[in-house]
């Protein structure tokens, strides 16, 4: 019987592999080469002495690592060289958070306490702090939910292509990121995009309160439903609470700061038929402008 051909894979199919995989989130390799395990040799068959019985089984070894692949008891490559988180507890890093950023009284001081922050484990694993982008004096605040790929290596919030579209959205009510300062709920990217658990989140948090503490934003427009969950304290999903404007109440801030939730550039990049309903979130926002008098040169300047 004929052994049939191996199929030819063409460089367009693995260009196509390729980026399924980077859809589906696996950006990173775990090996300098690929490991066909197809192609493992098999088990020898256990050696019969002379009289007829079998040997006794020797203990099991240590498997050594296959070529290519990396070793399961290093860190990832974005870890190497990056000491462990050292906080056991998330309350521990939660108080450790806020004694930080209470200590800041700048935007470049906040940005000091998250280097020498190690009660959040995405550290570990991020390539870069991305804390915020725009302008630090700004009276409107853009807050998203959590570094991507391209932010994770450019360190800056909202630049790959949903950050393209947000750029569309703002030009679109007469902003852009010279008027307005953009940051994250998280300043970490989670490995995969996968989401934050509750304890990277509330690590996280007091940062991004003091944030608002300092620029003291008369708008926030919050993108997507972490973002508005979070601030807003709800658990309806954003679908819900977009074009819905609510108050956020900082504790020590005098008064409520009013703040609109709307669709993640990102969610619409995949859901196009949702633009409309976003494009009527940014009206709602450009009337409340309007209602504050922030024109373009008053939204770009503080008091």
């Amino acid at each position: 019987m004929s052994t049939p051909p191996k199929q030819q894979v063409s460089e367009r199919d693995l260009l196509e592999a390729l980026k399924w995989q980077i859809e589906a989130g696996a950006d990173e390799a775990v090996g300098a080469l690929p490991l066909d395990r197809t192609a493992l040799p098999a088990a020898a068959p256990a050696a019969t002495p002379a009289g007829g019985r079998p040997a006794p089984a020797a203990a099991p070894a240590a498997p050594a690592p296959a070529q290519g692949l990396a070793d399961a008891s290093r860190p990832p490559p974005a870890a190497q060289g990056r000491p462990a988180p050292s906080l056991t507890s998330a309350s521990e890093a939660q108080a450790s958070a806020q004694r930080l950023a209470a200590a800041a009284k700048t935007i470049e001081e906040i940005r000091q306490a998250l280097d020498s922050f190690e009660g959040c484990p995405l550290k570990a694993t991020a390539t870069n702090l991305c804390l915020f982008d725009g302008n630090p004096e700004a009276r409107i605040m853009i807050i998203g939910e959590a570094p991507g790929a391209q932010e994770d290596r450019q360190g800056k919030p909202f630049v790959g292509p949903a950050g393209q579209l947000l750029d569309r959205m703002l030009a679109a009510i007469g902003l852009d990121r010279t008027q307005v300062y953009i940051t994250n709920l998280l300043y970490w990217r989670p490995p995969g995009n996968r989401n934050p658990t509750p304890g990277e989140i509330a690590s996280c948090l007091p940062f991004l309160e003091r944030q608002i503490e300092i620029l003291q934003p008369k708008l926030l427009l919050l993108v997507g439903g972490m973002s508005a969950k979070t601030l807003l304290h709800r658990t309806e999903g954003i679908l819900k609470l977009r074009g819905r404007w609510a108050d956020y109440h900082h504790p020590r801030l005098e008064h409520p700061v009013p703040a609109l939730p709307t669709l993640h550039p990102a969610y619409l990049l995949r859901q196009p038929a949702q633009k409309r309903e976003a494009w009527r979130d940014l009206l709602s926002f450009a009337e409340a402008m309007e209602r504050e008098g922030l024109t373009a040169a008053a939204a770009a300047t503080a008091d």
